[in-house]
């Protein structure tokens, strides 16, 4: 990894009053909030940030891919294990966060990702699923790309870059989504990331830099939309539909 792992705050502070549309269902051993539309054989796995798969902010983005003709599901990709809370750290440091993140790696989900994978298939008829991640999420989906040619689709928004020989030979088509001022993911890390891609990657992705947007941006909540930021906050989403609708 290019630098150490950093707490990503992901706008706790927007968490917003908001209850979804969907329901939160057992599957195996983990707990998932589903959302399904009328009739339809494509789904999206939407992965959660380090505040967990409760997150209102996170079940908004599975809504809106809902609205848009996709079967998404949500799942505790932490187990059960409590997701991360500021104010446990009674400095405000985010000093205990390393610690915390041991036994929740973006890259240790591949048992709670094909359950996920049984569930559409076998319960809901899926034939054409993708994956989207945001923070920590954003890494767990570069992993999934990375692991499962049956992904037809990826989009990792603003998953902190890691310089590592096994992170380029996407299987998947995957679209990157950074912000130009996120205190996380320096743009050096993102050039570098695009050339090592151009090296050594053979399925499509694409990268794009939002400008002035911070970590969190996408999928902030809408009351916090602010008149400059507004319009890249709706590309970024519009972005995130359009590639799943061009490989699914």
């Amino acid at each position: 990894m290019a630098n150490e792992a950093k707490p990503c705050p992901c706008d706790i502070g927007d968490k917003i009053d908001y209850k979804g549309l969907g329901e939160e269902v057992q599957i195996e051993h983990i707990k998932a909030y589903v959302v399904k539309p009328p009739a339809t054989d494509k789904a999206i796995i939407v992965i959660q940030d380090i505040y967990g798969w409760q997150l209102p902010n996170t079940r908004l983005m599975a809504d809106m891919l809902s609205a848009n003709g996709y079967i998404a599901i949500c799942p505790d990709f932490f187990v059960g294990k409590e997701p991360w809370n500021p104010a446990h750290d009674l400095l405000s440091t985010w000093s205990t966060f390393q610690e915390w993140l041991e036994d929740r790696k973006p890259t240790d989900i591949k048992k709670e990702v094909d359950v996920a994978l049984r569930y559409l298939k076998e319960q809901c008829g899926a034939k054409h699923i993708g994956v989207v991640g945001f923070c920590w999420g954003g890494v767990a989906t570069h992993y999934v790309a990375l692991q499962y040619q049956e992904i037809k689709a990826a989009v990792s928004v603003y998953g902190i870059v890691r310089d590592r020989e096994d992170t380029f030979d996407l299987k998947s088509p995957t679209f990157f989504i950074f912000a130009e001022k996120d205190e996380y993911i320096p743009l050096d890390q993102v050039t570098i990331l695009e050339k090592r891609l151009k090296e050594k990657c053979n399925a499509d992705y694409q990268m794009k830099i939002f400008p002035n947007q911070t970590h969190g941006f996408v999928h902030r909540k809408r009351e916090d939309i602010n008149p400059d930021d507004k319009p890249y906050i709706e590309e970024a989403r519009k972005d995130m539909i359009n590639w799943f609708k061009k490989y699914m």
